[in-house]
């Protein structure tokens, strides 16, 4: 978790509870605006994904169970 992340999260920590509801949505609106359909990747996600790339790594289409 970066270093703003983790502010983020404890300043919202410090509201109460009603007011911690109007933060998330308001963070989960913002998100959405970003990225509508969450296809985007998170900086640790894209860094995971190219060292898999670069190592050559794959999941075949027939090891996932799409049940």
């Amino acid at each position: 978790m970066n270093t703003v992340t983790r502010e983020i999260t404890e300043m919202v920590a410090l509201l109460p509870e009603a007011e911690q509801s109007l933060a998330y949505e308001f963070v989960k609106r913002m998100v959405l605006a970003w990225d509508p359909d969450f296809t985007k990747l998170t900086p640790s996600e894209k860094k995971e994904l190219d060292g898999v790339h670069a190592e050559g790594e794959y999941v075949g289409m027939n090891s996932i169970d799409w049940d």
